[in-house]
């Protein structure tokens, strides 16, 4: 029914992926498998509803209705069991400007941030740009998988006076999808020591069989009054570049904070299209996700066996959620400057560099897999010709 083995040729599109390598000061040939977007288009009723919505011609300002969010509501009461109130919902353009400002809503210049390396870049990007203090929960690494020091989180929030963490779930780039009762140790500490859970749930839709996700909000009324959770429809059905995101934010004084910074920001309402998409998305798209899920998950055992068989140097660390893998060079023998000429100048790929992450990710590389298995395999092939011709 839906063709993910398509190739989709993105060139010449002004696409950030295809189109930026010389001005990123990468090769002009490289392969990108880098940015998280897909290599697969968006949902038949996604475009769909685009082109309807444009053959109106006036594109002037919009918002929504109360239909966007019941269609808002049966998505997350249906697939994250998870029932949201209308008021709690603040719309931005993103995520990560909905983390920026929290940040400045809810802390001050100099107070710390804690978040756990290595994980999504943008984070402690803009703890620094405005004036904050990265802290890092450094993340345990050990037979393949990752896991939370306890320990050291609850030290580093009572010896640095934390005031807002920031938690991936699921993670990026690691793929964790964390278990309640990692989730309840967690919130249990941060409300204990006063600090306000920035949950960052982009991911959450894209979760393998077997795993479940868990809405830190939705855990008990206490976490739900100490958080602002982060969701979009962007990661999940390929539209990132509509630039609509989905904010919830049950306590109301937490809310007016953070409405208070956005009035501050200037932003009012969002892009048009992105909303036509992203309420189609919601009520259309979830047969479409389900066979995706399907392709992206041969996709990693696809790499999986691949390694094992072809470069067992090189491991998969295995995602429980995300199309984004996390691979392990450590075995290779190469210095993480080593590794990096290798990806770029001898395998001609575009891949983000573990360093990215934080100093815990050296020696690692993300790659997105959310693209036809010929392009994942040729990528391999690049992979493997390059480290065995060193």
């Amino acid at each position: 029914m839906y063709n993910f083995d398509e190739i989709i040729d993105r060139k010449n599109t002004d696409c950030i992926k295809y189109d930026f390598a010389v001005e990123r000061g990468l090769p002009e040939d490289v392969l990108p498998l880098w940015v998280a977007d897909m290599d697969i288009r968006a949902p038949k009723e996604v475009n769909d509803a685009i082109i309807e919505a444009a053959k109106h011609g006036i594109y002037g300002y919009s918002e929504t209705k109360d239909d966007y969010f019941e269609i808002l509501s049966n998505w997350f009461k249906n697939f994250h069991n998870w029932e949201i109130k209308k008021d709690w919902l603040v719309k931005t353009p993103g995520v990560v400007f909905a983390i920026a400002t929290a940040i400045r809503a809810l802390t001050e210049e100099g107070d710390g941030i804690l978040i756990q390396e290595p994980v999504y870049y943008p984070f402690s990007n803009m703890i620094e740009e405005n004036n904050r203090r990265l802290i890092n929960n450094s993340l345990l690494y050990k037979d393949g998988r990752y896991n939370i020091d306890f320990e050291d989180f609850e030290k580093k929030i009572k010896e640095e006076n934390v005031k807002l963490f920031i938690f991936c779930n699921p993670h990026n780039p690691v793929g964790r999808v964390w278990e309640r009762e990692i989730i309840e140790r967690l919130g249990k500490i941060c409300l204990d020591n006063n600090v306000i859970v920035l949950s960052d749930e982009i991911h959450s839709d894209l979760v393998y069989e077997g795993y479940e996700h868990h809405v830190f909000a939705n855990i008990n009324n206490e976490f739900r009054d100490n958080c602002i959770v982060f969701t979009a429809p962007s990661k999940t059905f390929n539209i990132a570049g509509l630039q609509v995101s989905n904010i919830f934010i049950p306590n109301e004084d937490i809310r007016n904070r953070f409405k208070s910074e956005m009035n501050r920001a200037g932003y009012s309402q969002l892009n048009t299209l992105g909303l036509v998409a992203a309420k189609a998305a919601y009520k259309y798209g979830h047969s479409w996700l389900k066979e995706l899920k399907k392709y992206l998950w041969a996709n990693i055992e696809f790499v999986e066996d691949y390694l094992k068989e072809n470069i067992p140097e090189v491991k998969l660390v295995k995602p429980e959620g995300t199309y984004l893998i996390w691979l392990d060079f450590r075995d290779t023998g190469l210095n993480n400057d080593e590794i990096e000429d290798l990806i770029i100048n001898k395998a001609k790929l575009w891949l983000d560099g573990g360093t990215m992450f934080g100093e815990d990710g050296e020696k690692f590389q993300r790659i997105n897999i959310a693209c036809p298995r010929k392009t994942v395999e040729e990528a391999l092939d690049k992979i493997k010709l390059a480290l065995y011709e060193k």
